[in-house]
């Protein structure tokens, strides 16, 4: 936090301020705070809400203004953050009485916009109360909590700028909002079972909105809880039901129940991707997980995420939790309850119940009342709903404790859209925009004070979650009032990402009245991902380059192949490829992504051969069951070259040692599901029990990785030799779970031999530069030259590959003997969840450099630029990267911006 006083003039006896307070700060009871300190200090004057905050007027004695500035820092409210505050004195005198809460003032919102929170203690104890007003009321709040970003339709944050805004304040409820002494003081959206919003239950065969039994009405107080009685009664007996979350539809049954998750699975077309549980508290989370300090806060958090924990399997007595919950895995995604519906619904069920997104897999979260029957009627029976009207689709946060750290996976209800801080050096960039990439997408904002990550929005290969992506985008763009100067995509050609940004960018164009010309940046895969972990590190842009190692799925490299286990000497601005994973072929392209035993068939043949093996191990299952696959023709594909692009991936690594272990041999039902499955075994053998914060690999051999140089000195992490031992294992007997540990114990050494040879040469290309200067004088270029090029201080993990918890963890293991500082992520997802912030953070660089960034730029510099822009007045070209059988260069014309209608209808 920042605090800017003023120099000139001091403050006087008797004198007024004008303070400015930046930050989370709407929506979270900051003006009842300051309202109710002023007036324990005397002081007098105004607070009120605009476009960039809080403004506070005020005028007393210094030492009692000092003293507000001083509680406002130390004591915010619990929802707050503050990341600026600005002081103005000698002010003209204020001629007022008392200290008030005015109305607010519009203009462009330059201030954060506060996220959902989970119900607090207070409201809890007060709707499970039998003598409150609110007793058994589902739809409550306080300042201290309740729906903010779901129903915010504009800024400033007022109740009449939310979908409240139809509710008019009962005297009860408007008295609690005008009095100071109540945590209600303006709540904005304060409701009460006489004013607010009902719930109800419907039956979904018949429509969304029903006459008569079905519909009931909740508006006398005996009626008030029938419809969650009724929705408890129903899921006893079997029944999905769909129930209205604050930020979309869920999807809820009981999670002890074989039959009711089998069914669930089968209608949501799901069949094993892990599903979501809520528990009515910690001691029903206790009875079927380990559950460690830091994971306790943060299920207990404002936030309220999903928290992913392990199973125990010597469950305390009574009901047993399902094993369809995650088929083949340690892990369960946990969450307790986050609104008072959820609450009031968990207290009337002895067991925890699935709580997952209201939707068929693929398309985006339900938020419409109106789409409730055609959406969800092939799945739930039921609905509980209420008719308080859900302004912007948000879904759960998923968390997970790692290498001591609670890191995030999923970015959204209860972080996002929190803004996240610019590493030093970004303070006078101008308005921008990332777009993001193709799954897992996210598109940010920023600009010189802030960047926005939005909340997670899904995988745009679905048609109606692009659509949403698109409405999202221009929702967010409106809402805070950014107009990006350049706009930043994925350098893949076809992702729709890539494909908006250059549409959006002409749209924009024909809006304006000028030819000032809107550049457009297409940044490389793993070059954002290794650019989102310094930011999420508050990295400075002016220190030295880091060694990134990216791994995931896959991602368009700079040479037109499929990356993605990269070894990357990179900043903000520049990126260049030391090594990688050995490039494997991937016979029939994306099939082989969903296929896991094509990959080992192809890491068979490009490491010991599967010829040999076959002799050397004849009556081995896995190569009897491959032999009944068309591996003759996959072959041929492989040596010719056809359908079978060569990728440096890691997570087909994982894919493939996942299928030589016959899991998810034939066909993987959703992303990561293989190496998943491979992850569970390695932390059986990894793991003594009682399972402790972190993995530790005892006395385990790890698999070996060949490491070798290719002409040009592109290092290459081969693990033709791991595949050797790893049938060998197979052959002996040896337990599935010691295998699986091994090849995560092989890689993490594999990645800490290839950062210590990396950093051992740099430290000694340093020294030897030194040397030779010994007897001239070292110029201040030259200093910097070596310090920006060749010193690597820090190296940063990055790629979706590391939310394998084992992995991390063995990798800082292996990492940790070496001088380099390692960074890794905690606020922002290690997975393309992450890679709108480097975007933004790499075209703000480029766009504007520091005096510094020029010596980076010289011809002895050792990193190269990967993609580049080249813009002109009124034109943008955007050089990018394609396949080797398609390499391309697009242009898009492009001018200025506009601040509405942003998509092309």
């Amino acid at each position: 936090m920042t605090i800017h006083t003023p120099t000139t003039p001091p403050c006087t006896p008797e004198t007024t301020v004008e303070i400015r307070v930046r930050g989370c700060v709407q929506g979270v009871g900051f003006r009842p705070t300051v309202w109710q300190l002023a007036n324990r200090l005397a002081l007098v004057g105004e607070v009120l809400n605009d476009g960039e905050g809080v403004l506070i007027r005020a005028a007393g004695p210094r030492e009692r203004l000092e003293s507000l500035i001083e509680r406002l820092k130390r004591d915010p409210p619990p929802l707050a953050q503050i990341t600026d505050i600005e002081v103005r004195s000698g002010l003209a005198p204020l001629h007022r009485v008392g200290f008030t809460i005015v109305d607010s003032l519009e203009g462009a919102t330059r201030t954060d916009i506060a996220v959902d929170a989970a119900i607090c203690a207070a409201c809890t104890e007060e709707i499970l109360s039998q003598h409150q007003r609110r007793s058994g009321y589902a739809l409550t709040n306080c300042t201290h909590c309740g729906p903010r970003l779901s129903i915010i339709r504009d800024m400033p944050y007022d109740r009449a700028a939310t979908t409240m805004a139809d509710f008019a304040l009962c005297e009860c409820c408007r008295a609690e909002y005008l009095d100071p002494g109540d945590r209600r003081f303006h709540a904005e959206p304060i409701a009460c079972p006489a004013c607010g919003p009902q719930v109800r239950l419907v039956a979904l065969d018949d429509g969304p909105w029903l006459a008569g039994e079905d519909a009931l009405e909740t508006r006398t107080e005996s009626s008030l809880e029938a419809p969650i009685d009724q929705a408890a009664a129903l899921i006893r007996q079997g029944q999905i039901l769909a129930i209205k979350g604050l930020g979309g539809y869920q999807l809820a049954c009981d999670a002890t129940s074989t039959e009711a998750l089998e069914r669930l699975r089968r209608l949501k077309h799901r069949p094993t991707r892990p599903l979501a549980l809520m528990a009515k508290d910690l001691e029903m989370v206790r009875r079927y997980c380990r559950l460690d300090e830091l994971e306790q806060r943060a299920l207990c958090s404002a936030a309220a995420p999903i928290v992913l924990l392990e199973r125990r399997r010597d469950e305390a007595p009574g009901r047993p939790l399902a094993e369809a919950l995650a088929p083949g895995l340690d892990g369960l995604g946990v969450m307790l309850p986050s609104t008072p519906l959820h609450v009031l619904l968990c207290h009337r069920l002895p067991f925890p119940i699935v709580m997952t997104s209201g939707n068929v897999s693929g398309e985006p979260q339900l938020i419409d009342d109106g789409q409730l029957a055609d959406r969800l009627s092939t799945i739930a029976s039921h609905a509980l709903t209420h008719d308080r009207a859900i302004a912007r689709r948000i879904d759960d946060s998923l968390v997970q404790l790692a290498a001591g750290k609670v890191r995030m996976l999923r970015r959204a209800r209860g972080y996002a859209p929190a803004s996240l801080p610019l590493p030093p050096g970004f303070e006078d960039i101008s308005p921008g925009l990332a777009l993001g990439p193709q799954q897992k997408a996210t598109f940010c904002l920023v600009d010189g004070q802030r960047a926005i990550l939005s909340p997670h929005q899904g995988d745009l290969d679905d048609a109606a979650t692009l659509d949403d992506y698109e409405r999202n985008l221009d929702d967010f763009l409106t809402l805070y009032d950014h107009r990006p100067a350049w706009l930043a995509c994925d350098s893949h050609p076809d992702y729709r990402t890539s494909d908006m940004a250059r549409h959006m960018a002409r749209h924009m164009a024909r809006r304006m009245a000028d030819d000032a010309g809107l550049p457009l940046d297409a940044i490389g895969h793993h070059h954002a991902h290794i650019a989102a972990c310094l930011a999420d590190n508050g990295y400075p842009r002016d220190a030295a380059p880091v060694l990134g190692i990216a791994l995931d799925g896959l991602g368009l490299g700079e040479d037109g192949g499929l990356w993605g286990g990269e070894f990357l000497i990179a900043d903000y601005r520049h990126c260049q490829r030391l090594g990688s994973l050995k490039s494997v072929a991937m016979p029939g392209a994306g099939t082989a992504s969903r296929e896991p035993w094509r990959n080992l068939l192809a890491q068979l043949i490009a490491g010991p051969g599967l010829a040999a093996l076959k002799r050397r191990h004849p009556n081995l299952g896995v190569l009897k069951r491959l032999q009944q696959k068309p591996i003759d023709t996959l072959s041929g594909m492989i040596e010719a070259g056809i359908n079978s692009p060569l990728a440096s991936s890691c997570g087909r690594l994982f894919d493939a040692v996942a299928a030589a272990l016959e899991l998810c041999f034939d066909r993987q039902h959703h992303e990561g599901e293989a190496a998943m499955a491979l992850e569970a075994l390695a932390a059986r053998a990894l793991t003594p029990t009682p399972s402790p914060t972190s993995r530790t690999p005892g006395a385990l051999a790890a698999y070996p990785f060949a490491l070798h140089r290719e002409q040009g000195g592109h290092r290459i992490l081969d693990p033709a030799p791991m595949w050797t031992a790893l049938f060998d294992d197979l052959a002996a007997g040896k337990d599935a779970s010691l295998i699986a540990a091994r090849f995560h114990l092989g890689l993490a050494k594999g990645l800490g031999e290839v950062v210590g040879e990396v950093v051992g040469e740099m430290l000694d290309d340093v020294v030897g530069d030194m040397q030779d200067d010994a007897l001239d004088e070292v110029s201040n270029d030259h200093a910097r030259r070596l310090s920006s090029t060749r010193n690597v201080e820090a190296v940063a993990l990055s790629g979706g590959c590391f939310h394998n918890r084992t992995l991390l963890e063995l990798t800082l293991k292996c990492l940790a003997p070496l001088p380099v500082r390692v960074l890794t992520h905690r606020q922002v997802p290690a997975n393309d969840g992450g890679i709108a912030l480097g975007q933004a953070l790499i075209a703000a660089a480029r766009r504007h450099p520091l005096a510094s960034d020029q010596a980076s730029d010289s011809p002895t510099s050792a990193i190269s630029t990967i993609s580049t822009t080249t813009t002109v007045p009124s034109i943008a070209t955007v050089t990018t990267a394609t396949t080797a059988s398609n390499n391309a260069q697009e242009t898009a014309h492009v001018s200025g911006n506009s601040r509405t209608d942003h998509f092309p209808r």
